[in-house]
């Protein structure tokens, strides 16, 4: 398969414009390094992680690669500070941040020369992101797994909004599992895509073999977005989530939704393997998973199908 030459590529040093999702309880050094080894580029999700943790897995992923591969930092972490100052002692070349204002940490990282995505969920947001000095943007749709945009809007809509106001690459994310995804992507303007859920869902994934399986046996419509009053959150229909919807058709508070969500359900559910009692996080794409394959593999069909999916449009000009 050949590798794809475009601004995505060339500024991250891949070989494919497919980047994983930097996910709480999936994302750690063993995915992060097989994406990246695959062509695409891994992202180590720091969001629950310390400092001094989120130091062994970048060491553990330099041992496990050579190729390029960054952090996803979520600003609103309250351990994203002391992230950043590993991140830049330990020389991680590409940084991912999300949730939060880009102009916090770009200038910084930029003058360790470290190259700067943000994630974004509207074009308003998109264009503060590129006037902030980042160097890329990623629009991830409503479809998307865990944490959410208020807004709602679907990639369809929201990536072409955002490829309006950019000159900077724009990089899609949100329901993007497949190479029939990616190539639509970038007929809306993408020159990459974000991938989470099915690499969420794979072999070396840090996830639970028991979400791994239960996202396996998902339809259209088992997940849905909640917690809208805290951080809207997509998540699967499990004993958790009924809870958390009774309390929201009742009209709770955000407090009392705070309470219900309390600590570690995400870790509970999607770590430890509590399917019933945990908070389940995963996108809506995830009803076309039936196996586990391993990120390579993930990697390779989705470039075979966006290589075959060209081909058959060439037939219509």
């Amino acid at each position: 398969m050949k590798s794809i030459d475009n601004r995505v590529t060339r500024l991250f040093g891949i070989k494919y414009p497919i980047i994983s999702g930097g996910m709480v309880w999936c994302s750690g050094a063993k995915l992060a390094a097989a994406v990246s080894n695959a062509g695409g580029l891994g992202l180590i999700g720091a969001g629950s992680l310390k400092a001094d943790l989120l130091r062994e897995h970048i060491i553990k992923c330099r041992e496990l690669t050579k190729e390029p591969f960054g952090v996803n930092v979520p600003l609103m972490s309250p351990y994203s500070k002391e992230q950043m100052d590993v991140i830049i002692e330990e020389k991680v070349p590409i940084v991912f941040t999300s949730a939060g204002n880009p102009q916090l940490w770009t200038e910084t990282l930029h003058q360790h020369g470290i190259k700067v995505a943000h994630v974004v969920s509207s074009s308003k947001f998109a264009l503060k992101a590129q006037q902030a000095g980042v160097d890329a943007v990623v629009a991830e749709g409503f479809e998307a797994g865990g944490h959410n945009g208020r807004e709602e809007t679907t990639t369809m809509v929201l990536v072409p909004a955002v490829k309006k106001v950019l000159d900077i690459p724009l990089i899609a994310a949100g329901g993007i599992a497949t190479g029939a995804a990616m190539l639509a992507s970038f007929a809306l303007g993408a020159e990459g895509v974000q991938v989470g859920s099915r690499f969420a869902v794979s072999v070396e994934s840090s996830a639970s073999q028991e979400f791994k399986e239960l996202c396996t046996r998902l339809n259209e419509g088992d997940t849905m977005l909640a917690l809208k009053k805290i951080s809207p959150t997509r998540l699967i229909k499990n004993k958790f989530f009924e809870q958390v919807d009774a309390a929201e058709q009742a009209g709770a508070s955000k407090e009392e939704l705070q309470e219900i969500l309390g600590r570690g359900k995400a870790q509970q559910g999607i770590f430890l393997g509590d399917i019933e009692n945990g908070e389940l996080e995963i996108g809506q794409v995830c009803s076309l998973f039936r196996e586990i394959p391993t990120a390579k593999e993930i990697v390779d069909n989705m470039i075979s199908e966006f290589e075959e999916g060209l081909k058959g449009l060439e037939g219509l000009k």
